[in-house]
């Protein structure tokens, strides 16, 4: 396979064309595998998005920095950043994994990413790998607002009602149906000083608060 355009996308090139192709490999496929670059890359990551984050925001304290690097380097971050650079078309997995669309599964496409962080810092040290990371996470960080990302919205309302000085919201659970192993729960979000009143639905209580404070949230930008 050409692995010529996955390199271009990346900003560099392999001098070890053994380290991306054992990058590439996942564990269904053989022995040899990225599992353990896979590690190193996870690391090499938490480190490279922890210094930009430092150097970016001076501002932030310490528990928001670690909340925003979380929110930075979850799963879902890094399978989207994958799919932009298509390496599930690189990567080579195993009859079952191949059948059963494993090159679409967000596990797989984020343990991928972090092989192939690992990889370019096996072939080319910290520097090299720390490129290739600011060349992925540009856009995200360009446009990052760190004082809100990673925060759930029932989070993001209070602070809001907070800084206008008003009350908290009040939630209260309207209504319940179905059976008890698998209940549906409905709860009201409400804001009586800006005349807010909405509803949230979630398989728990939980959940539905936070549908409810996300369409509240919503009506106070409007």
């Amino acid at each position: 396979m050409d692995y010529g355009p996955l390199q271009r996308k990346l900003g560099y090139s392999f001098a070890q064309a053994s380290l991306l192709h054992q990058a590439l490999t996942h564990r269904s496929h053989s022995t040899a595998n990225n599992e353990r670059v896979e590690y190193l890359g996870d690391s090499v990551l938490n480190c490279c998005i922890a210094v930009e984050l430092y150097q970016r925001f001076a501002d932030l304290k310490e528990g928001e920095l670690s909340r925003v690097r979380a929110n930075l380097v979850r799963q879902e971050t890094l399978a989207e950043l994958a799919q932009e650079l298509e390496l599930g078309t690189y990567l080579r997995l195993g009859e079952g994994e191949m059948k059963s669309g494993g090159f679409r599964r967000p596990s797989i496409l984020a343990d991928g990413l972090e092989a192939l962080v690992g990889a370019v810092f096996l072939d080319g040290g910290f520097a090299a790998s720390q490129g290739v990371i600011r060349g992925l996470y540009a856009p995200l960080l360009d446009h990052l607002e760190p004082h809100t990302l990673g925060k759930d919205p029932k989070t993001l309302l209070q602070e809001l009602l907070q800084a206008r000085k008003m009350p908290l919201p009040q939630y209260a659970v309207v209504g319940t149906k179905g059976a008890a192993h698998n209940q549906q729960f409905q709860v009201a979000c409400d804001i009586p000083q800006l005349a807010i009143s909405t509803t949230g639905f979630g398989t728990s209580r939980r959940i539905a608060e936070q549908e409810a404070a996300q369409l509240a949230l919503a009506l106070t930008q409007k």
